[in-house]
């Protein structure tokens, strides 16, 4: 057993009992984990120490991969760059200037978004003035398109 207070030998200290408080704390913070996500691991690995922390050190390696782009995989390629909506030698020169973490290449994407953001508010302005100042000249009689379709269909 592994929560048998008797026994203070290897065998007892190579498991672990969630059944005790006490070793719940003390593994969670060897671990540097909550307490659920060390029953969690201890669910998936079984009882024993040396496979729940390798379990543990597996799962934080796979959390910080996640962060990171991987140029050498096409499907990582395709996948940031459409997340980020850039061509692919975009999103690789990005990576090139400020590295492999994902919020360091989308921080320095975001720049070029927002200006390109900018630049269309400002056509849109000017597009917005030009209609402006197209109603307020004047019309001439007959010139309008439906003037002329109400013409053709008075002659027909």
């Amino acid at each position: 057993m592994a929560d048998n207070k008797a026994k203070r030998g290897g065998g007892d200290r190579r498991l672990i009992s969630l059944s005790e408080a006490y070793e719940v704390r003390y593994w969670a913070k060897k671990f540097k984990v909550t307490p659920l996500k060390l029953k969690a691991a201890v669910k998936a690995a079984g009882r024993s120490a040396k496979k729940v922390e390798a379990y543990i050190k597996l799962q934080k390696h796979k959390a910080s991969d996640r962060l990171l782009i991987a140029l050498s995989q096409p499907y990582e390629v395709s996948y940031w760059s459409k997340k980020f909506k850039v061509t692919p030698a975009r999103l690789r020169a990005a990576v090139k200037a400020v590295g492999h973490s994902s919020k360091k290449v989308g921080a320095y994407l975001a720049p070029g978004k927002a200006a390109k953001k900018k630049t269309s508010v400002r056509k849109s302005a000017a597009v917005k003035k030009a209609a402006v100042k197209k109603k307020a000249a004047p019309k001439k009689a007959g010139t309008t398109r439906k003037a002329k379709k109400g013409v053709r269909k008075r002659a027909a």
